[in-house]
């Protein structure tokens, strides 16, 4: 064999050995891409423009996430929203969407915990009307789960957390964020009697606020829900909920005799039609699709 020959089968082996050793380093990743779409008819919701009309949106989430060889696990998404969208829950019209893609949120996970990074993107964890985090940090630790959350501008209320324990079929749940006129925090406990029936009571403290409490129950049987709390600032709820079907239905009412009524069914493909009426005299009607 010349020096040629050898010189040349060195260097396929050479490239096949670095070749080796770069795929065994790299991460496995995973990338999907999903669509939706919604449109519809509505009346009286709460907005700065017209409230009366019809809505219609297109979007699409494209998720990515992988796995390094060390065990670490990480994800982020981009997604785009085009058209004008209504808000079921609270009964608004959303503003318009813009049409360009976001940044979701970047998190890492591991034996460490999960960090995540999200530019303004990350409710604080006591109220979520307050300034929004741009870091959080969730780990267990034991029986007890822990979440921290900080805002990196100059706000009074940058820092919130969250812990959470349960045990014998108890749940408990504080959250606490700092403030400008001191600190908030919150304690909730949840007991499940059985598998049909809890029971639910929680002390909020507002910074500068006289603290609240309230309890409440809530039991389901044979498709029927049935959901009430009470607090010592004279405020109730009662929610109640069927389902059967396919078919979902909801009404809900409070101390200022404010209700709101709601039916979902499913039309398969991917498909849903959901109506809702308010005593505000709001309505709104209309099909989603998922793709």
């Amino acid at each position: 064999m010349n020096n040629s020959t050898r010189n040349l089968k060195m260097k396929k082996l050479l490239i096949a050995t670095t070749a080796l050793v770069a795929t065994a380093g790299m991460a496995s990743a995973d990338i999907t891409i999903t669509g939706s779409a919604a449109a519809g008819i509505h009346s009286g919701l709460d907005a700065g423009a017209s409230a009366d009309g019809v809505y219609s949106n297109a979007g699409v989430v494209i998720a990515m996430s992988g796995a390094t060889d060390n065990g670490i696990t990480f994800s982020t998404s981009i997604d785009a929203t085009a058209g004008t969208e209504i808000d079921t829950g609270d009964f608004e019209l959303d503003a318009p969407a813009g049409g360009a893609f976001g940044l979701g949120a970047v998190s890492m996970s591991g034996s460490f915990g999960t960090l995540t990074f999200d530019d303004d993107g990350i409710d604080n964890l006591y109220d979520d009307d307050n300034s929004a985090a741009d870091l959080s940090y969730s780990t267990t630790i034991g029986a007890v789960s822990l979440t921290l959350a900080h805002n990196s501008a100059d706000v009074a209320d940058a820092n919130s957390m969250s812990a959470g324990y349960s045990a014998s079929g108890m749940t408990f749940t504080l959250t606490a964020s700092e403030d400008a006129a001191g600190t908030s925090n919150a304690l909730s406990v949840a007991y499940a009697l059985n598998d049909s029936v809890s029971l639910t009571g929680s002390s909020d403290q507002a910074a500068g606020a006289e603290s609240v409490q309230t309890i409440g129950a809530s039991t389901t049987l044979n498709g029927v829900s049935v959901s009430v709390s009470s607090a010592n600032d004279s405020t109730w709820d009662l929610d109640l909920g069927y389902t059967a079907g396919g078919y979902a239905l909801t009404y809900g009412v409070d101390e200022s005799d404010a209700w709101t009524a709601t039916a979902t069914t499913s039309l398969g493909g991917g498909a849903t039609f959901a109506a809702g009426v308010s005593s505000d005299d709001e309505m709104y009607a209309g099909v989603s699709f998922a793709f």
